[in-house]
């Protein structure tokens, strides 16, 4: 028998490693400069070090000594950043160990090659690397405002910046004070009744008149379809400072400026676009034979379209429920020009608060909103899947 030999991957030239371990540590040497005074320097600084690191891992270590290497820098950087930062600089200083030591290995050996097609060139692979990193740039861009907020909620002190205490990550310097005064403090109570009183009303009026627009839109035989969906779905593409006049003026009109019934209706209004376009996307795997065989045997349009057409419909019907909920509840444009004094939601207390009185119980209330538009967000998205898979779209 011939005897099969096995090469292990190839690795890089340092023509190759080292630029690239060296653009990524000047990367990373923007954020540390900046947090120590120079940009520059850390620029500098982070190239030098990276290119230094490759060459040790590829022309020096190999391999085999990998797993020391790996556990080496880690020690390195998270005591370079105790020195610099303390405990949180220990802490972030080990984090960029752990991700130098695995991408040094990764670039230097070609890891990043072994999950590709080998027919791919070398512009091929740079774009399908480049376009996750765009996309994790952008999600990191997006995400950071947010969970900045979360720990800040957290301050013992009535600061929107993290004291001296939480950096060193003090216990003295977290508190629940926050979230104490928004579960007791009349004022944030009284929005948060008002927001659970008027939300679900304007929920339920979405979907019902949503649903019902949506099905009439998925037939056939409806002239204009096309302006009617444009009508319908304006509240969404219209600024909402625009949307919010014209129904001041129209509800004053009608006397219902100030009343809860006012407030319900305009948050209506804007949460029905969504119901449509997500109820109408779940029609458009919907099997309309199922209604004409249920038409068949004798079910008249109500009950075919409650025993079969709205079991099938429902998680798109619920997903736009969701979103309605969501902007009814986060909504604080229109209820400033609709709402009153006794009508006002958690968004106008926040909205208040920071104008007049500036208060980390905002950042707690934020922090509350955040996590229940995550779950209902979850919820959205197993709905979706759950659909996919009883229209049939992706496997069980």
């Amino acid at each position: 028998m011939n005897d099969v030999i096995l090469t292990p991957v190839e690795e890089k030239p340092l023509s190759f490693t080292l630029p690239v371990l060296a653009a990524a540590g000047a990367f990373a040497g923007i954020f540390v400069g900046a947090a120590n005074g120079s940009s520059l320097l850390g620029i500098v600084a982070g190239a030098v070090i990276m290119a230094a690191i490759g060459f040790l891992v590829v022309s020096v270590l190999g391999e085999s000594n990998e797993k020391p290497a790996r556990w080496g820098l880690i020690a390195v950087f998270a005591a370079v950043g105790f020195l610099l930062g303390g405990i949180p600089g220990l802490v972030v200083g080990a984090l960029f160990g752990w991700f130098f030591g695995w991408f040094s290995y990764w670039v230097g050996f070609g890891r990043y090659r072994e999950k590709l097609v080998p027919y791919l060139t070398p512009g091929q692979v740079l774009w399908h690397y480049a376009f996750r990193v765009i996309c994790g740039a952008i999600f990191v861009f997006l995400i950071t405002p947010i969970i900045v907020v979360m720990p800040l909620s957290f301050n013992a002190e009535n600061f929107f910046t993290f004291t001296p205490e939480m950096l060193r990550f003090d216990p003295d310097g977290y508190s629940l004070r926050h979230y104490r005064d928004f579960l007791t403090n009349p004022e944030w109570t009284r929005a948060v009744k008002n927001s659970l009183l008027i939300a679900p009303v304007a929920t339920l009026i979405s979907v019902s008149l949503g649903t019902l627009a949506a099905i009439g839109l998925s037939q056939s035989h409806v002239p204009g379809k096309r302006a009617i969906m444009a009508i319908l779905i304006s509240p969404m593409i219209v600024p909402l400072i625009i949307s919010a006049t014209g129904m001041y003026f129209f509800y004053s009109k009608i006397g219902i400026v100030g009343t809860y019934w006012g407030v319900v209706l305009a948050h209506a209004v804007l949460g029905i676009p969504f119901v449509i376009i997500t109820v109408t996307a779940t029609l458009v795997g919907f099997d309309r034979s199922l209604t004409r065989a249920a038409a068949n045997m004798g079910a008249n349009p109500v009950t075919t379209f409650f025993r079969v057409q709205m079991p099938l419909i429902l998680p798109g019907v619920i997903s736009g429920g969701l979103f309605a909920f969501i902007t009814s509840f986060d909504e604080v444009v229109v209820v400033l020009f609709i709402g009153s004094a006794e009508l006002q939601t958690l968004p106008w207390q926040m909205f208040t608060g920071l104008r007049e009185q500036i208060s980390p119980t905002i950042l707690a209330a934020a922090t509350i909103l955040v996590g229940i538009s995550i779950l209902l967000l979850s919820t959205v998205e197993l709905l979706r899947r759950r659909s996919e898979r009883l229209r049939g779209m992706s496997p069980g």
